[in-house]
């Protein structure tokens, strides 16, 4: 089998390229998939559906075309890794990680301790929290192992 793995979460980080790199030096049977990274490309998505004067309709319309991308991907991943930085607060992350829990996907959280007590029912719904890259880079090496 191969793993379809989303990557949700923060974007001012290198942890993807991190997680993707260890599964490939491992030849882990994982494709990755993720929402659209790039900040200004994401914010204007809906740009094209023309101009707003007021933010939130610009929002309003990016917000619904990227997740045209994040809901498709999200049903169709096996297991997705919720990163949360301590940069910013990824209310994005933690929408996916609620429909993650509402579709039945296993999803496994990414993130310090000193955000535990705001993420609480976000981790209380995981199958497991990772602090580091390489604590994700293990458990996918367990859970795609070749019996």
């Amino acid at each position: 089998m191969i793993w379809n793995v989303y990557l949700s979460g923060e974007i001012h980080t290198n942890w993807r390229q991190e997680i993707i790199s260890g599964c490939e030096q491992l030849k882990l049977p994982v494709v990755f998939t993720s929402a659209v990274t790039d900040h200004a490309a994401s914010d204007g998505a809906g740009d094209c559906l023309g101009s707003e004067d007021v933010g939130f309709w610009r929002d309003h319309k990016s917000a619904k075309v990227n997740a045209i991308r994040t809901k498709t991907l999200i049903e169709q991943c096996d297991l997705a890794i919720v990163r949360f930085g301590d940069k910013y607060k990824q209310w994005n992350a933690a929408f996916d990680a609620g429909s993650c829990a509402a579709l039945g996907k296993p999803y496994i959280t990414l993130h310090a301790e000193d955000i535990i007590h705001p993420l609480k029912e976000i981790d209380g719904a995981a199958m497991a929290w990772a602090t580091t890259t390489e604590q994700i880079v293990e458990i996918l090496k367990y859970v795609t192992l070749e019996q």
